[in-house]
């Protein structure tokens, strides 16, 4: 039987960027239809970030054609679009392990290859990290190219412009191209716009250019500034590049990023610059291109899990109970329905902290920041002031890049913010980037703060509620992503008592202190204890700040083992309980505390309870280490790992 002839035949002669560089033009096309294909085949095996790759991969090509990479550096923003690039340097054999455990790195890694020079999963990073390999280069004096690739949805971080200010004020070779994908900041894009590209970005218009600027020098200071601003602005009023103009960047395009005709020649001028200056290549794509279900979606397939290619039907996973993240919204809107000073806040994810449903109920008390938290914390401060009731709604991992602004315009001020954080604990394939892992020490030391943390989906409901009815001091509440793990759900969340636990079973021997989702996992390791005939308390928490004082102290009392555990790094809930303990003489009678966070390590990406299982909190984890502090480990167990 004649064997099935490959479809990617082109592809399959690819090994590295190298084998591309004598292609023509013709190659790169057929190159560009055969890798948006196999990475459309890839993604349907192991899901991921499918549509930001698709509209990425004409680029992709163009760049490793005529940039001499790895030792050209290349720096993709986020990294999320990076599954083409990582596709011709040299992974494709592991391309279907893509976000999968021990597999290739859903984003940019540097230890994976060399080809990522930098490593990101954040936005609006890469300009700042490339302006650092330039200044490098200078110092070294190589004369290796930068280029940093970021979407225009991370220029609405801060940060982007604060790297342009100072990239700007430099006189160095950096490259920066701006993909054009959502915002439509740009005219539409064709054969005029192309040619005016390839003029201003080719070197006789630069020499005339620099010609123009010298001779200016000669005029009185008024009249060469008049001239310097006329030149930028006329070019702008052709190209809207003036706003980059005036960061200082030589701007070209904007350019169809999907044409390899209109790329090539614009990109190979850009390379053969010798201007010191930096460039701004402005090119406009589409999200999810080349893959008819993608285009169609509202979201273009911008995370996705596996899928049928020929439909784009995605395989959804079987549960019964809801997502934490559309309780949440759901609470909320019950609230926001009874107030109408209940405002929400994302910062650029409103499906993704289910803020989209609450903006279809209220649209006009809705508000998408963009990538940009320090803003939507200040932000929601000032409503605050004003007696409104904001719950600022951001992933644990993304309100790190807000730390000062929690600090010094919430908790200094005692304004009554509501941080509603999601993802919080291990994430799963999304990885150590992504994972909420430290939100429990870094609010948890600021003076002041409510400090809740979820323990299923019905405490939830209740602890929105309970973050609405506190409006004399900031407050934050925890979540995990996922679903719940099927409680009965309250019509309407009740305030909680705050500062207050809830003893889930009584035991008198040991005690497990839980804060957080790790509840479920209490509770089996209980049972497995009273199998063994250790009678064994659990708790759940609720509460890290204000801490329930007498409850702990009970605990202390009439048990001889204390273990809290808790889904966050050293320095949260386990450091509160230990400090009061210990400041009131609670360890002194020989009281057995052992606590129980997440290892001193970043976890490497895999599935959730993989994940957990690798930290050592899981309930086995929890049973071995109430047996080792007791001196009664069976052979061949082991207590939770550091």
């Amino acid at each position: 039987m004649k064997p099935e002839s490959s479809k990617t035949p082109l592809l399959d002669t690819v090994n590295e960027p190298a084998d591309i560089r004598g292609f023509d033009v013709e190659k790169l096309k057929q190159l560009a239809d055969e890798l948006r294909a196999e990475t459309i085949d890839a993604v349907s095996v192991t899901g991921g970030h499918l549509g930001a790759s698709l509209g990425v991969v004409e680029l992709t090509v163009v760049l490793h054609h005529l940039f001499d990479t790895p030792e050209d550096r290349l720096v993709w923003d986020v990294g999320h679009q990076a599954y083409p690039h990582k596709i011709l340097t040299g992974r494709r054999d592991r391309i279907r392990t893509i976000r999968q455990p021990g597999g290739l790195y859903g984003f940019t890694k540097r230890a994976e290859s060399v080809y990522d020079p930098f490593g990101a999963a954040h936005s609006s990073t890469s300009i700042s990290a490339a302006l650092g390999m330039c200044v490098a280069r200078d110092f070294a004096g190589n004369g290796r190219r930068v280029v940093a690739v970021i979407g225009d949805g991370a220029m609405s971080a801060g940060m982007a412009y604060e790297a342009m200010n100072n990239a700007g004020s430099m006189d160095t070779r950096l490259i920066v191209i701006l993909n054009d994908n959502d915002m439509s900041i740009a005219p539409p894009v064709g054969a005029m716009s192309a040619y005016l590209s390839r003029l201003i970005s080719s070197k006789p218009y630069r020499s005339i250019r620099h010609l123009t600027r010298e001779l200016a020098k000669k005029f009185p200071r008024p009249l060469e500034a008049a001239t310097r601003r006329a030149e930028e602005y006329a070019r702008g009023m052709v190209t809207g590049g003036t706003l980059f103009e005036e960061l200082g960047f030589f701007y070209i395009g904007p350019i169809d990023g999907h044409n390899i005709e209109h790329l090539l020649p614009v990109l190979r001028n850009v390379r053969d610059a010798k201007e010191s200056s930096p460039i701004l290549v402005h090119i406009v794509t589409q999200k999810g291109h080349g893959y008819p279900p993608a285009e169609k979606a509202a979201d273009k397939y911008h995370g996705v899990g596996k899928f049928d290619v020929v439909t784009g039907t995605q395989k959804k996973s079987q549960t019964q109970a809801p997502s934490y993240t559309s309780v949440y919204a759901q609470a909320l809107i019950r609230e926001a329905e009874e107030d109408e000073k209940i405002i929400a806040i994302t910062a650029a994810m409103p499906s993704g902290t289910g803020l989209d449903k609450f903006a279809q109920r209220f649209p006009e008390r809705c508000f998408d920041v963009g990538i940009a938290e320090q803003h939507a914390v200040t932000f929601a401060a000032g409503l605050a002031t004003e007696g409104f009731k904001p719950f600022a709604t951001i992933y644990s991992t993304f309100l790190q890049r807000a730390y000062d602004q929690v600090v010094h315009d919430v908790a200094i001020q005692r304004l009554p913010v509501r941080f509603a954080l999601d993802r919080a604990g291990l994430v799963g394939a999304d990885g150590p980037t992504h994972a909420g892992s430290f939100d429990v020490t870094y609010l948890g030391c600021l003076p002041g703060f409510v400090l809740m943390a979820a323990a299923d989906e019905a405490e939830l409901v209740h602890m929105v509620a309970t973050a609405a009815a506190i409006d004399d001091r900031p407050s934050a509440l925890r979540y995990p992503r996922g679903a719940g793990v099927g409680v009965p759900m309250p019509e309407r969340g009740e305030a909680l008592a705050i500062g207050k636990g809830r003893v889930m079973r009584e035991g008198t021997t040991a005690a497990l202190l839980s804060y957080g989702g790790r509840l479920q996992e209490c509770l089996q390791a209980a049972d497995e204890l009273s199998a063994r005939g250790l009678s064994t308390t659990v708790v759940d928490a609720r509460f890290a700040k204000p801490l329930d004082e007498d409850l702990v102290r009970r605990l202390a009392r009439e048990h001889e083992v204390l273990v809290t555990i808790e889904e966050a790094a050293i320095g949260g809930f386990a450091s509160h309980v230990m400090q009061f303990l210990a400041i009131n003489g609670l360890l002194d009678a020989g009281l057995k505390i052992r606590p129980m966070v997440l290892p001193d390590r970043f976890i490497d990406h895999g599935t959730p309870e993989g994940m957990y299982e690798d930290a050592g909190l899981k309930a086995p984890d929890i049973v071995a280490t109430v047996l080792a502090a007791l001196g009664r480990l069976d052979a061949g167990q082991e207590p939770a790992r550091a």
